[in-house]
């Protein structure tokens, strides 16, 4: 005969351990437990009903409650922990299965990028991915910045692509691509005569750049800033393309990433490299999340030895190892 727990048989909460896992981490993942039931298409109470079956069962608390917001409790840490390998590894049950017997003919792909790694980087890795796993359901979120963060914290994509120089604790990021920065001006611009450049000679120009906001506008700033040279903005445009066009038309001249630059637009293009750091796009994940089958076969595509290059022990342990960088300003995987 089952034991009871509060009127409850004990084995009635170990047939729905799962469950109640899954409601305790998506909660931990989200920090709201109303939020965890609307990914779990259940109702608030029933998982809050969970929880504290989880909690009696333990005979810990796990949440430190302040109104809406919850916070894990030391013990909350430890569950959590532990718990989040077993719950994620049963979700990815089908598709490491599959990949076991040397398949991957069904599942999904979620990736979160922004638009200029949608529009230059991933386009031919998407296409080969489709073709090789057409049985693959492929999922490309365009976010920016913090939308791109959330994402990757909620679980709600498997990884990003993007570049980041300045990496959140809870953050892993892997470089994987470097691109030169560059002055692009119009071909008939004065500019557009000299082998090379000085931020002295781009002074008296006005610069199209992105939103304020946006990591490109605060590094052209702080680069400006630390060689004590001014500078004006003359426009500012949303996304690379609007940019080269109105560079093209001659409205002022840009600086950006040679990502963007396909070698059909009607501009010069001049290096940059003494002034500001090539910028690196790679994969981009939380601490502690698995990749899926899915994710290692696309992210071989985009680097064929990245697992031959990163130690087993580096990826178990979710550290990557880093190197010292310059002091920039925080770029997010979605800008």
């Amino acid at each position: 005969m089952a034991t009871e727990i509060d009127g409850a048989p004990r084995q009635y909460y170990k047939h729905n351990r799962l469950q109640q896992l899954r409601g305790f981490c998506y909660a931990t993942q989200l920090g709201s437990i109303s939020r965890a039931a609307e990914r779990m298409l259940l109702s608030q109470p029933s998982v809050s009903l969970q929880i504290q079956a989880l909690e009696r069962e333990l005979d810990v608390v796990l949440f430190e409650r302040r109104g809406p917001k919850i916070k894990l409790t030391p013990e909350g840490q430890i569950l959590y922990e532990l718990s989040l390998p077993l719950v994620e590894g049963l979700e990815t049950l089908p598709e490491n299965f599959a990949s076991q017997r040397g398949s991957l003919e069904f599942g999904s792909l979620d990736i979160a990028a922004g638009e200029s790694t949608l529009l230059y980087l991933l386009p031919d890795i998407v296409g080969q991915f489709a073709q090789q796993h057409p049985g693959i359901r492929f999922n490309l979120h365009n976010v920016t910045g913090r939308d791109g963060m959330e994402m990757l914290r909620a679980d709600e994509v498997d990884f990003a692509v993007g570049s980041m120089l300045d990496i959140p604790d809870d953050i892993n990021y892997w470089p994987i691509y470097a691109y030169d920065p560059v002055l692009i001006t119009a071909i008939d611009h004065p500019l557009a005569r000299q082998p090379e450049i000085s931020l002295e000679d781009i002074s008296p120009y006005g610069l199209i750049l992105p939103p304020r906001h946006l990591s490109t506008w605060r590094m052209v700033k702080l680069v400006f800033q630390q060689h004590n040279v001014d500078f004006h903005v003359t426009l500012e445009a949303g996304g690379w393309e609007v940019i080269k066009k109105y560079v093209e038309l001659n409205f002022g001249i840009s600086i950006v990433t040679s990502i963007c630059l396909t070698g059909h637009e009607k501009v010069r293009a001049i290096p940059l490299n003494k002034y500001f750091p090539k910028r690196t796009y790679g994969v981009v994940t939380r601490k502690g999340k698995f990749f899926t089958p899915q994710a290692k076969r696309f992210i071989e595509l985009m680097d064929p030895d990245f697992f031959n290059r990163h130690s087993s022990d580096e990826l178990a342990s979710h550290e990557p190892a880093r190197r010292k960088r310059r002091v920039l300003p925080r770029v997010e995987p979605g800008e």
